[in-house]
């Protein structure tokens, strides 16, 4: 039975790939939280592996204070830039194939047409400049790494986007919300979903090729649009008024448009995307379970 390290397991991701592993009795998880497994020490990630031999390695572990990370620099560029190169660079060593979660956010948010992973990226924030880096430390340590470029990552865990606005409309009558920022929401239960598919696959056949692939549900939203999906389908009596992103200044510029291309996913691991709406029907239903 092959053995699967999950990396930042206290994250939204890490939390719904923990969850989700029941439905893959024949993959087992190791699943560490930052306290357990330091990714940007070395010698950590050594001992750990010397003592928890894995087939696999899925990192999720990530500085992802978008904001704080343009001045927080050094930190987020040593989670996110340091660490994978040191998990590349020791899964190559070992022999153990690796997934490495990564961002939108490597694209500068100014082109206007599905994101493919081969168009170039100009990070416009320190971010997605750190993201960036991460990826191709990783892929001269490791080339046979699996990338996986997401979007607008929620879940019924942790804290994200529409946490917030289900918080907001239960206790506000109005909320202002961006709708000049374009992009997809992605239920992380969906993208842990095709972790454990993809980890399943490539165990089973060699056909399936490493690099760069983009995942998001299907669809295109504003944040407008998705947080009046949420308020409509959570049934919260709050109005979500639109405003432009100017109106709503943040220490770090969002993409105005972050739509990823999926054609090369479904291509090659022949998956089946959901919309964004069904999927957010779904975790709503998930959170009141």
């Amino acid at each position: 039975m092959p053995s699967i390290l999950v990396t930042g397991a206290e994250g939204q991701l890490g939390k719904e790939l923990t969850y989700s592993q029941k439905h893959y009795p024949d993959l087992q998880g190791l699943f560490t939280t930052k306290e357990e497994l330091d990714i940007t020490n070395p010698q950590q990630i050594n001992d750990y592996l010397a003592h928890h031999p894995v087939d696999y390695i899925v990192n999720c572990a990530a500085y992802t204070r978008v904001d704080q990370a343009e001045t927080d620099q050094a930190q987020a560029f040593a989670v996110n830039a340091t660490g994978p190169a040191y998990l590349g660079t020791i899964a190559s060593k070992l022999g153990c194939k690796l997934f490495h979660i990564s961002t939108d956010y490597v694209f500068g948010g100014r082109l206007t047409q599905p994101l493919e992973e081969t168009m170039a990226t100009q990070p416009a924030t320190y971010y997605g400049q750190s993201k960036l880096a991460g990826e191709q430390k990783l892929l001269v340590n490791h080339r046979a790494a699996y990338i996986i470029r997401t979007s607008w990552l929620y879940s019924t865990r942790g804290n994200n986007f529409f946490k917030k606005m289900l918080a907001l409309g239960k206790t506000k009558q109005t909320v202002s919300v961006v709708y000049n920022q374009v992009g997809s929401p992605t239920y992380a239960r969906d993208l842990a979903l095709v972790i454990w598919e993809m980890i399943r696959k490539v165990e089973n056949a060699t056909t399936y090729p490493p690099g760069i692939y983009h995942y998001a549900n299907e669809g295109v939203a504003s944040w407008y649009d998705f947080a009046s999906a949420i308020m409509e389908y959570a049934k919260l009596d709050c109005k979500v008024v639109p405003i432009l992103s100017r109106d709503f200044p943040t220490s770090a510029q969002r993409p105005a448009y972050s739509v990823l291309s999926k054609e090369k996913i479904k291509k090659n691991f022949h998956i089946s995307i959901p919309h964004w709406r069904e999927s957010l029907q779904h975790c709503i239903k998930d959170l009141k379970l």
